[in-house]
């Protein structure tokens, strides 16, 4: 079996041909809901768009968590740190 065989699965021919044939069936499928290809690939850039804006989002959010708990934890790992440095005086 050729290199090309293992990648494609089999006969490059049966493969071409099973390739051929689900593509008729996706598109006529596609065409019965009345979507044409280009309607296919601008769903798929607005979802990767909306996508990205929302990884934004959630970004800038886990930004503003991190702002807000670090005002708080960062004073208090300090001092419980000098404190736990800080000579005791016993013995």
């Amino acid at each position: 079996m050729s290199a090309l065989e293992r990648f494609m699965g089999g006969s490059v021919l049966s493969t071409l041909l099973k390739l051929v044939v689900i593509s008729i069936a996706v598109g006529l499928v596609l065409a019965w809901l009345n979507l044409t290809p280009w309607d296919v690939i601008a769903n798929l850039r607005r979802s990767f768009e909306h996508l990205f804006a929302r990884s934004a989002s959630i970004l800038h959010d886990l930004v503003s968590y991190f702002l807000v708990g670090a005002v708080i934890v960062i004073p208090v790992w300090i001092i419980i740190r000098l404190l736990k440095s800080a000579p005791s005086g016993r013995r």
